[in-house]
């Protein structure tokens, strides 16, 4: 892939709505602190925007093993998909508030469900503040679409996933995508071990965006990153910020679904403490 490819600016945005050209948008409010950001979304959202609950429709939480945000099906998706008015062909760009956790959560799991156009806004909802763009409040509720997913398990999908045995054999291509003091152990405010998988690096999610929100520059992006093969966090959703910057200087890595939630409720496996 290419930066193009993976993300959209605001202007660009702005261009294809003023010029009525197809594209579906999808706001994806999500932090850690505050899951439900339908409220926020209703607050103030891009024209046409549709709301998409991280929580509800891009995790599916009836299995238990598979960490705090196991993968939908592609068939849930689907029907999500033509509930957020997506037709068959047309352009998705995706966008959050918060530091791209939401919006790259949606890109990986609609890339991994076949769909082959999907962008993050680059800056998230204030990026389009910022270059003068308006917001409408209240709910969108479009026509129904009628987009056709390519993949019904999204972890044998259009994008490489890894267990925790492929997790595990990585070693130092393995990046955490999650902040150093969880990374290191000292902290672990959600799951109930502190750690990290041994051999890993830490390659915190927030620091591939700039103080506007948006990715840094590919050159920046590389020497950040590193070789990598695969990526973690806490539960599969920031990780996915660590693979959209990847994947937009051209390097398709693997997303270990589970995360350190997955891994450290299974006390078979070693837990490492401290720097890299």
């Amino acid at each position: 892939m290419t930066r193009e490819a993976v993300l959209i600016t605001a202007s660009e945005l702005a261009q294809r709505l003023a010029a009525d050209a197809p594209v579906a948008i999808l706001d994806v409010r999500w932090q850690l602190s505050e899951p439900d950001g339908r409220a926020a979304y209703e607050g103030g959202h891009i024209p046409g925007a549709v709301y998409v609950s991280l929580e509800d429709d891009l995790s599916d939480h009836k299995f238990s093993g598979r960490g705090r945000h196991p993968l939908p099906s592609g068939r849930s998706i689907e029907a999500a998909g033509r509930r957020w008015g997506i037709t068959e062909g047309t352009p998705v760009v995706v966008y959050d508030d918060w530091n791209r956790a939401g919006s790259s959560r949606a890109w990986w799991v609609l890339s991994a469900a076949g769909l082959r156009d999907v962008r993050i806004l680059d800056g998230g909802l204030s990026a389009w503040i910022a270059a003068g763009g308006e917001l409408e409040s209240g709910t969108v509720t479009p026509e129904h679409g009628d987009v056709v997913v390519g993949y019904d398990d999204l972890y044998a999908g259009a994008l490489p996933t890894l267990d925790a045995e492929g997790a595990a054999a990585l070693g130092a291509r393995l990046l955490d995508a999650r902040a150093p003091e969880r990374f290191r152990g000292e902290v672990e405010p959600v799951d109930a071990v502190g750690g990290h998988i041994p051999g890993a690096r830490n390659a915190p999610s927030t620091g591939l965006l700039g103080d506007d929100g948006r990715f840094l520059p590919d050159a920046d992006l590389v020497r950040l990153l590193g070789d990598a093969d695969g990526v973690y966090c806490g539960s599969g959703v920031t990780a996915s910020v660590v693979l959209a910057a990847l994947a937009s200087v051209g390097v398709d890595a693997a997303l270990y679904p589970g995360s350190w939630s997955e891994w450290s409720s299974n006390s078979g496996l070693p837990v490492a403490v401290g720097p890299e």
